[in-house]
C-alpha cells in the first residue's frame, strides 16, 4: 500500500498533465493563462522532483498537500475558463485566479527554503548512517567516550530541531507556521543552550520579519516573547542589537499597541537592548517614555517592573530626561516607590537617581518636590531593597546645597554612614561617594567625625573593586583635610598608612593618585608616619609619581627624603 505522501506526489502530477491538457482551452483571461502555465511549468521542473526524492519528510509532504489542493483548484478554474463569459462572473474568477498564483508562488518560495535548509538531506544521512538519535556503543567503549558521543549527539539532535522550527516557522499556512511558533517559543523558554541553538540556525532575522509582516497579532505576540527569551542570553544579545532600529521599532510599537503579556516581553527585552545609548535614544524618540510610564501606571506588576528597568536606561541619557519631565515621570515612578514589586521599586527609585544624575539643577528640584524625602526613606528602611539606588540618589541630588542642607535636617546622613557598612560594594561606593559631596557641610562634620565612617573607609581601601577603593580615599582625603580632629583616627590604624601607599602604585589604575599622597602628607610630618610610608614602598611608587606630574608628589616624596640618610644622601647627589 502506497503511502499518502506517495499517493501526493502522483497526484501532483496527474494534475500538472491535466493542466498542460487543459490551460490551451481556456478562452478567457489569456494574460494571467500564460503566467500560470508558466509557474506550473517552474513548479515541475524545479520543485516536484525535489520534493518527491524526500515525500516521507513530515515538511515535505506538508507542501506537496497543499500543492495538490492548489493545482485541483486550478484545474477547476481552466475547465470554468473555456467559457469566454465564467459561470462566477468575470470579477470572482478574476480574483480566485490571483488566489492560486499567490498559492504556486507561496509553493515554490516554500519548496525552495525547504530544499536550501538541508534538513531533507539531513534526514536521509541519518537514515543512512543510523544516527537518528541515539548512538550505539560497542560493549568494550569506555564511560568517557560514550557521554561524548552522547553529548555530540544531543548537540547534532538539538542543531536539527532548532533549524526544522526556523524553518517550519516560514513555510505552510498560517496555523501550522502558529503551530511551529509555539513550539519554538516552548523551546526557547527550556535551557539556555536552546536559546544558542536557535540563534545560531537564524532564528532572529525570521522572528523580526514576523513582526514585520500583516499576520496576525498572536503570531506577533509570540514573536515578542521569543525575542524577550533570547535578550536574556547575554552572549545572544549581539544578534538582537545587530537587527538595529528594525527591531527597536517594533518592540516599541508593541508598548503602544500590543496587548498586555506583548507588552510585558518587549519591556523585557528592551530592558537588554537600551543598555546602550544608541538604541536608548531611538527607542526615546518614539515616544517610548510616554509608553513606558502608562505601563508603570496601569500595568500588571511584571510589566511595572520591567517598564521602570527601562525608563532606568533612558533615564542615563541626557538628551531623554525631559521627555520625564513633560510627561510627569516623577510622580509616576514615586507611586510605583511606594507600591510595586521589589524589583519595580528597585528599578524606579534606579530611574530616578539616573535622572539625578545630570547637570540640571531644575531636574534635581523636580525630583526633590514630586518624589519627597519620606519616600526615599521608606524605600531605604525597606530591608528587602537594594540599598545601591537610593544612596546614589542621594548623592546627586546633595549637589545642590539647598537640597543637600534638607537632606542632613531631615536626618539622612547616619544613613549614609551605615550604608558603608553594607554587603553591597555597590552600596558602599555609593555612600563613600556621598560623603566626599557631604563633608563641607558644617551640619555634617560632628557627625563625621564621631561616627564610626572612617573605619569603614579605611577598610574599603582594601576592596577588591577598583570604584570601591577610589571612592573610599577621595572621601578620605576630604574628611582628614577639613577635619584636622580626625587625623588620630586613621594613624591609630595599622593598616591605614600602608594601603594607602599601595594606591600610589602607578599599576592600580582608576584610581586618581593625588587624593592618597594628599592624605599622606597630611601625616609625613611624623617621623614615625615617614618610615611606615617608607617601609611600604612609597619612595619608589612617588618617584614614578613625579615623573607622571601628580599633584603634591614631589613635596611628598621630599618629606620622606628627609627622615633617611639615604635621602640625605639622594638629595647631595
Amino acid at each position: 500500500m502506497k503511502s499518502p505522501d506517495c499517493d501526493n506526489t502522483s497526484l501532483c502530477n496527474n494534475l500538472i498533465s491535466s493542466l498542460a491538457d487543459s490551460i490551451p482551452a481556456v478562452q478567457s483571461f489569456n494574460g494571467r493563462r500564460a503566467a500560470i502555465g508558466a509557474k506550473i511549468s517552474t513548479l515541475r521542473t524545479s520543485a516536484l522532483s525535489d520534493l518527491s526524492d524526500h515525500s516521507d519528510h513530515p515538511l515535505s509532504g506538508e507542501i506537496l498537500k497543499s500543492i495538490v489542493e492548489t493545482l485541483s483548484t486550478a484545474l477547476t478554474l481552466c475547465l470554468h475558463c473555456r467559457s469566454p463569459d465564467p459561470p462566477a462572473g468575470k470579477l470572482q474568477t478574476q480574483s480566485e485566479i490571483s488566489i492560486v498564483a499567490t498559492a504556486l508562488d507561496k509553493h515554490l518560495a516554500d519548496a525552495d527554503l525547504l530544499l536550501k535548509s538541508g534538513l531533507l538531506v539531513q534526514r536521509r544521512f541519518n537514515h543512512v548512517t543510523g544516527r537518528d538519535g541515539e548512538h550505539a556503543m560497542g560493549v568494550g567503549d569506555e564511560d568517557e567516550e560514550e557521554e561524548k558521543t552522547m553529548t555530540r549527539t544531543e548537540s547534532t539532535s538539538l542543531r536539527i530541531e532548532c533549524r526544522s522550527l526556523v524553518t517550519r516557522l516560514q513555510i505552510g499556512t498560517a496555523e501550522q507556521r502558529n503551530i511551529a511558533m509555539e513550539s519554538l517559543v516552548h523551546l526557547l523558554y527550556g535551557d539556555d543552550k536552546n536559546v544558542l541553538g536557535a540563534v545560531a540556525q537564524g532564528v532572529v532575522p525570521v522572528l523580526v520579519r514576523i513582526l514585520e509582516s500583516s499576520g496576525c497579532h498572536v503570531a506577533k505576540e509570540k514573536a515578542v516573547s521569543a525575542i524577550a527569551r533570547i535578550s536574556a542570553v547575554e552572549s545572544s544579545r549581539c544578534v538582537l542589537i545587530g537587527e538595529g532600529l528594525l527591531l527597536l521599532n517594533h518592540l516599541t510599537r508593541a508598548l503602544e499597541s500590543g496587548r498586555g503579556v506583548a507588552k510585558e516581553k518587549a519591556c523585557i527585552a528592551l530592558q537588554s537592548l537600551t543598555l546602550t545609548k544608541e538604541n536608548s535614544m531611538a527607542v526615546g524618540s518614539r515616544g517610548g517614555v510616554a509608553s513606558l510610564l502608562e505601563i508603570c501606571r496601569v500595568g500588571t506588576p511584571s510589566a511595572q517592573a520591567s517598564a521602570a528597568g527601562v525608563l532606568r536606561n533612558l533615564a542615563a541619557v541626557d538628551a531623554i530626561r525631559h521627555w520625564f519631565l513633560e510627561e510627569r515621570g516623577v510622580v509616576i515612578l514615586r507611586r510605583l516607590c511606594t507600591s510595586g514589586t521589589a524589583s519595580a521599586q528597585e528599578n524606579a527609585i534606579g530611574c530616578v537617581r539616573n535622572l539625578a544624575a545630570g547637570d540640571d539643577q531644575e531636574t534635581k528640584q523636580v525630583i526633590f518636590r514630586d518624589f519627597w524625602i519620606e519616600g526615599i526613606k521608606n524605600y531605604w528602611d525597606s530591608q528587602t531593597n537594594s540599598l545601591e539606588p537610593a544612596v546614589g540618589l542621594f548623592r546627586h541630588l546633595a549637589t545642590d546645597s539647598g537640597i543637600a542642607d534638607q537632606l542632613v535636617s531631615s536626618g539622612f546622613l547616619p544613613r549614609i554612614i551605615s550604608a558603608t557598612r553594607n554587603p553591597s560594594s555597590a552600596t558602599r561606593t555609593e555612600a563613600a561617594k556621598s560623603l566626599h559631596s557631604l563633608v563641607t557641610f558644617g551640619k555634617a562634620r560632628k557627625q563625621i567625625v564621631e561616627s564610626e565612617c572612617l573605619t569603614q573607609l579605611l577598610g574599603m581601601l582594601d576592596a577588591k573593586r577598583i570604584a570601591e577603593k577610589d571612592a573610599a580615599v577621595k572621601a578620605l582625603a576630604s574628611i582628614v583635610s577639613l577635619f584636622p580632629e580626625s587625623r588620630k583616627i586613621v594613624k591609630k590604624n595599622e593598616k591605614g598608612i600602608s594601603d594607602l601607599v599601595r594606591l600610589l602604585n602607578p599599576q592600580v589604575i582608576d584610581v586618581e593618585k593625588k587624593y592618597p599622597v594628599l592624605i599622606l602628607l597630611t601625616f609625613s610630618h611624623s617621623k614615625k608616619n615617614r618610615r611606615r610610608m617608607t617601609d611600604a614602598g612609597a619612595r619608589g611608587f612617588l618617584s614614578k609619581l613625579v615623573d607622571m606630574n601628580v599633584e603634591g608628589a614631589k613635596k611628598l616624596l621630599g618629606n620622606l627624603d628627609k627622615c633617611s640618610v639615604w635621602g640625605v644622601f639622594l638629595q647631595r647627589n
